[in-house]
């Protein structure tokens, strides 16, 4: 266990400090270091937006999610501010945040950084104490040169008595989401596996009395200690440690809900890692044909198709009476793109198209976004659909519920060893 007297007395004597810990803000023991105007650097907003949920009673986090909203929380005052690099980097110019005044900075998990804008950033804070919250510090050599020098280390190092990189301590699969998608997510595991029993775990309190108020699970299958008893699925609405991973390993088969941000931790302690497959379009096309079933069967037990029946009974005579069922709904698709149904059985959009900044002049191949999306942000190939790429550029279709991750998690990996940038196509 850290000594935070240690962590704050080294702050105050006005060095870098590295504090080791998983990347996710409720298990961050960072409050008491945290002077009112302290700035919190993030991977991108998702990750911003977990600050504000991990803030404990009495301090208040504003992520920057809207730079003239920001704007104005920061003439007011503001406790902390969290928000990611290109964000942090537009208020600086705007003269909106003054990093000059800052007393004290976090870089939170710059293992997944990609802005070429962050010196810049952190040389108008040059006087504000710097501390880093990293997971493996050891891979941050480079960074740490820079931007903590000689920072004294604090915590335990993913290291074996050796010196070597912990292995993983259990398999798992995954749902990635962003913060706004994190319930819908959970609600997908929970739909697309059904599970006989489950616990859901998360370390924080707060945190565990929403999901037991919106999941629809039994209030005690929702915990914060981890139970002895065991579980057909373990759901971690949070991401666990090294050792609350062993120990949710043993009580059943684990499924992690994180942020685009989180991967590359989770890859470190979690082997083979699989992507959880949720509810995708042919599910959702087969639950229409099942609402369409439950029409046509509801009239049929009205018993009044008489003169329906009546008008083609000739064709019963030439045709097998289901092959006549099926050309009935056939041209009532073909008059309407409206089903005969109302209701549930209303045809919804399929994809989301993803403009991303690669193409064939720069090797890329549909192949390679593939790839990306399946090993780099855990999206099952279920979710995606047409990939097609252009000279300077592709589209990519995905499923609707993994868009916002496939929107940020592209702009932080590398294609054909180049950094691309994605956003949704407003082409049509």
């Amino acid at each position: 266990m850290t000594d935070l007297k240690d962590v704050k007395a080294a702050l105050e004597r006005g060095s870098g400090v590295v504090l080791v810990s998983p990347p996710a803000p409720e298990q961050a023991p960072v409050w008491d270091l945290l002077a009112p105007g302290s700035v919190i650097v993030c991977p991108d907003q998702s990750a911003a937006l977990d600050w504000v949920a991990a803030a404990p009673p009495g301090r208040r986090v504003h992520a920057v999610t809207s730079l003239a909203r920001t704007t104005r929380v920061l003439k007011s005052g503001s406790d902390v501010l969290a928000g990611s690099v290109p964000d942090l980097a537009a208020l600086v110019q705007r003269s909106a945040l003054k990093l000059a005044q800052v007393p004290t900075i976090v870089l939170a998990w710059p293992e997944g950084f990609a802005s070429d804008t962050l010196d810049e950033l952190l040389a108008e804070a040059s006087g504000a104490r710097r501390l880093v919250l990293s997971w493996n510090p050891g891979a941050l050599q480079s960074f740490l040169e820079r931007h903590a020098h000689r920072a004294p280390v604090f915590g335990e190092l993913p290291l074996d008595a050796d010196g070597r990189p912990l292995s993983s301590v259990a398999s798992a699969r995954l749902a990635v989401a962003t913060y706004e998608r994190r319930l819908a997510a959970l609600r997908e595991v929970l739909d697309g596996l059904d599970p006989s029993s489950v616990v859901i775990w998360t370390p924080d309190e707060r945190h565990a009395n929403r999901l037991r108020e919106t999941t629809g699970v039994a209030a005690s299958d929702v915990v914060t200690q981890i139970p002895e008893t065991k579980a057909a699925l373990v759901i971690a609405a949070r991401v666990p440690s090294r050792s609350d991973l062993a120990k949710l390993a043993r009580i059943g088969p684990v499924v992690l809900i994180v942020a685009p941000y989180q991967l590359p931790y989770v890859r470190s302690i979690a082997m083979p890692l699989e992507p959880v497959q949720r509810p995708g379009a042919a599910d959702r096309a087969r639950e229409r044909g099942a609402a369409l079933r439950d029409v046509i069967a509801a009239r049929l037990a009205k018993s009044d198709v008489d003169a329906e029946l009546a008008l083609l009974a000739p064709l019963f005579d030439r045709y097998d009476p289901a092959e006549v069922a099926g050309a009935l709904l056939a041209l009532r698709r073909d008059e309407s793109p409206e089903p005969a149904a109302a209701g549930p059985v209303r045809v919804a959009p399929t994809w989301v198209k993803v403009f991303v900044g690669v193409g064939r002049k720069d090797r890329a191949a549909p192949k390679d976004l593939v790839g990306a999306m399946t090993r780099e942000l855990g999206v099952a190939k279920t979710d995606i659909g047409k990939v097609d790429v252009k000279d300077s550029f592709s589209l990519i279709e995905v499923a609707p519920h993994c868009s916002e991750a496939v929107i940020q998690g592209l702009g932080r990996v590398t294609i054909r060893g180049r950094r691309v940038t994605a956003k949704l196509d407003q082409s049509r």
